[in-house]
């Protein structure tokens, strides 16, 4: 992912990163580490799912980071259910807030990598360097996923508007269906109405913006271009009888291989997603009893979760300290220093993820 620049003076620095002298490799990783953070915090922001749907909150370093809810909702607002999770691997957590300042914790992430000395000194130095950095960026990214994720997974899990879940159950058990998204923009509707149980006077949210599902239902969708969508049994049951979509929506998805959108919403293919799948396996854990299509509980090996987000209400935030030009922090590891024939690279962040209003999500589970 990574690719170092190959030329003359950065060959000069990689040869002196595995200078047996103690002192001129030390110098040499500490501008190598100035030189790789500021990148590594950018590929960051470009890489996995979550960057799709967190925005980026800055804060400095000795900031305490603060969210305005009055500004962001405005004075009208009632009360919002928050989400988020105050340590790297820790449970999300879940408080109410009304207008005024929100103010919540981050945690820190962290990778290491080393290698021996004489590996910088020869050829293939740029090759061993570039392998290092992905090392340290994949696992890196592998916990802010995780992390990223598990907020989301809670939050849609146990959210509750108004007295309802923001889950619906397909219509047909395993399958996913044009009227479950239909029935999905009607529950955005009532989940995001006014406190008093009304129309809202600020409409917040017109309905989910993005859907994100397993390959599995990617498929499905495909086969949206041969499979009947009849939902209402008229005059009967009877394939022949049932309706499909409109020839040019069908030859659409046919000559696409699929559709990139249904009712204005985008979708995203996971292999997160789907049975027995980690993201799928990470919402049963908070998954709501009885919530499975026919009244059964959530089973990760049998029943999916399809997620819909609305990224129009802006309630997906990443805190992310910064000290100007880079949230990702690249240093020499000091504890090679006294073995002088390796080096390696320690690199961390310090962020959160936070759900601001769980009325931004919902989900269906098929």
């Amino acid at each position: 992912m990574i690719k170092l620049k190959k030329d003359a003076r950065q060959a000069e620095l990689v040869k002196a990163i595995g200078s047996k002298s103690k002192t001129e490799s030390l110098a040499a990783q500490e501008a190598f580490a100035a030189a790789v953070g500021p990148v590594i915090g950018e590929v960051l922001m470009q890489l996995g799912t979550a960057p799709l749907i967190y925005e980026d909150f800055p804060y400095g370093e000795d900031e305490s980071p603060v969210f305005p809810l009055d500004f962001y909702y405005g004075a009208g607002a009632t009360e919002v259910s928050v989400w988020s999770a105050s340590k790297a691997g820790g449970l999300p957590s879940n408080w109410i807030e009304s207008s005024g300042e929100l103010r919540f914790t981050t945690y820190m992430l962290d990778s290491a990598i080393h290698f021996d000395k004489k590996y910088a000194r020869k050829t293939f130095a740029f090759n061993i360097l570039s392998k290092a950095v992905d090392r340290m960026l994949n696992e890196l990214l592998i916990k802010q996923e995780r992390q990223a994720w598990a907020t989301i997974c809670r939050a849609v899990g146990e959210a509750r508007s108004f007295g309802s879940d923001h889950i619906i159950q397909a219509n047909t058990v395993n399958r996913l269906q044009l009227d479950d998204f239909n029935r999905l923009l009607t529950l955005h509707k009532r989940i995001n109405q006014s406190y008093a149980a009304g129309t809202a006077a600020n409409v917040y949210s017109s309905g989910p913006t993005d859907i994100f599902f397993s390959p599995e239902m990617k498929e499905q969708i495909r086969g949206f271009a041969y499979n009947p969508m009849n939902t209402t049994a008229t005059p009967n049951t009877d394939e022949s009888t049932a309706l499909g979509l409109p020839d040019s929506i069908r030859a659409e998805i046919y000559k696409s291989a699929g559709t990139s959108s249904i009712y204005g919403i985008n979708l995203t293919e996971l292999n997160e997603l789907g049975t027995s799948q980690k993201y799928n396996t990470l919402f049963s854990t908070y998954a709501p009893a009885g919530i499975a299509v026919g009244g059964g509980n959530f089973s990760a090996s049998a029943d999916e979760i399809v997620v819909a987000i609305d990224l129009s209400k802006g309630a997906f935030i990443r805190p992310v300290k910064t000290d100007g030009s880079s949230t990702a922090t690249v240093s020499p590891d000091d504890q090679y220093l006294v073995r002088s024939e390796k080096v390696g690279f320690y690199t961390s962040l310090e962020e959160g993820r936070v759900v601001l209003d769980s009325r931004a999500l919902s989900a269906i589970i098929v």
